[in-house]
């Protein structure tokens, strides 16, 4: 018989056997709070965006997905507070029975016309987009090829699914190609691809991975959650970055990064997307997204095109601190979006360039294995269109100094670690 446990035992008698035993002694995050590193659910107490308050202090956030800067702006805001009044503030149902809304129809409408596809339809999260759609679509008889370094929710996807997963090396399109020519010819296959790598910054080779779809017979799957709103011609995404949109099968995407809300889609033709509408277990089996969720991501999206400035300046900021992040010495890997990793190494020192940094007045996030490789732990900086050149200046300087004080760059703008 297993012994009761206590409230406030920090290591109680437990059997092997108990399934709570690796709670108990999971001890790493108490000991980096313990040395006051600990960088994970700090509360922000008010944001204006770019700006944001955290224990009584005000710092730069960069490290946010808030790419457009839409969520403190008063249209969306207004928009979400409009339709409350009309519709309430939530669905209490799943799409298939009482869930959906007017409002649903007409973004699902909207998105399909702006990623040039046949059909879209709403999940009410982006990881359940991602969870839910992969295992609708890839079954026993399939074959998924999932890059090594999708988000986790295409992993998830693929774990729930009855089909057999293949990961090949990240783009690595020669390793995909050779596992493509060893699989069963008579399997559906799947390739399944983030568009831009949420850690690295790094956009997939779309090209390659669409050449290779049409020579094996496959469907493409791109998960644009990083992309959308981001890059590519109006911010229609990866694909679209090389004129390719027409060529992958699904496109999915979130809301909670440039279209300031909460939620997920995905496009694609119409058969297939009404096969996920009716048979994805994430999608029937979920309330659906509430209503001020969609009119906010409708706003959103109607800024977004209206006003082009805003892919302009991320993408000018982008490329403007990746230069000088460079210029400083730091190791940002081969970025190519507002998503910018600076590696630093070793876990303990990432949380404590992490400390230093937040000192200094900059918010951003420290990302330890497995997350990333062993020796690899990094600080992840994101940047948003509404960032000011006095921020962008402030991060830089404080990336200097921390980047000097713990030996991770000299003053000549030289790394000091093993890259």
């Amino acid at each position: 018989m297993i012994k009761p446990l206590k409230m406030g035992d920090s290591r109680p008698e437990l059997q092997k056997t108990d399934i709570f035993a690796k709670a108990f002694e999971f001890t790493k995050a108490n000991e980096v709070k313990e040395l006051g590193l600990y960088p994970y659910f700090k509360p922000l107490h008010a944001t204006d965006g770019t700006i944001v308050r955290i224990e009584n202090r005000d710092v730069i956030m960069a490290g946010s997905n808030n790419y457009l800067g839409l969520t403190n702006d008063p249209r969306t805001i207004e928009a979400a507070q409009k339709v409350i009044a009309t519709y309430g503030t939530g669905c209490t149902g799943s799409r298939y029975l009482n869930g959906t809304l007017d409002l649903h129809l007409e973004l699902e409408e909207k998105l399909a016309d702006f990623l040039n596809k046949e059909a879209c339809v709403l999940f009410s999260t982006g990881y359940q987009t991602n969870e839910g759609s992969i295992q609708t679509i890839a079954g026993r008889n399939d074959i998924i090829f999932s890059d090594k370094d999708n988000h986790a929710c295409i992993v998830a996807g693929t774990q729930i699914s009855n089909a057999k997963t293949i990961r090949y090396r990240h783009n690595d399109m020669d390793q995909l190609r050779k596992l493509m020519e060893k699989s069963d010819p008579d399997a559906g296959k799947l390739i399944v691809s983030d568009g831009v790598f949420s850690m690295s910054g790094i956009i997939a080779d779309v090209p390659e991975l669409v050449k290779i779809a049409d020579e094996f017979g496959a469907r493409l799957y791109l998960d644009d959650a990083h992309a959308i709103g981001v890059i590519g011609d109006g911010g229609r995404g990866s694909a679209s970055v090389f004129g390719l949109s027409d060529r992958v099968d699904l496109i999915t995407g979130t809301f909670s990064k440039s279209f300031a809300s909460l939620g997920g889609f995905i496009v694609g033709e119409g058969p297939v997307i009404d096969y996920i509408r009716h048979n994805s277990p994430a999608h029937i089996f979920s309330a659906s997204m509430p209503p001020a969720n969609v009119a906010t991501v409708l706003k959103a999206l109607e800024i977004l095109q209206e006003e082009p400035w805003r892919l302009e300046r991320l993408e000018e900021i982008s490329n403007f601190m990746r230069k000088e992040l460079r210029a400083l010495g730091f190791n940002v890997w081969t970025s190519q979006t507002p998503i910018i990793p600076v590696v630093i190494g070793d876990m303990m020192d990432c949380f404590k360039f992490w400390k230093d940094l937040f000192e200094e007045g900059v918010y951003v996030n420290a990302v330890v294995p497995p997350a990333v490789p062993k020796d690899q732990a990094l600080v992840r900086s994101s940047y948003m269109a509404t960032h000011t050149d006095e921020q962008l200046g402030k991060v830089l300087d404080a990336f200097r100094k921390v980047g000097i004080k713990r030996g991770i760059i000299d003053r000549n703008g030289h790394s000091l670690i093993e890259n």
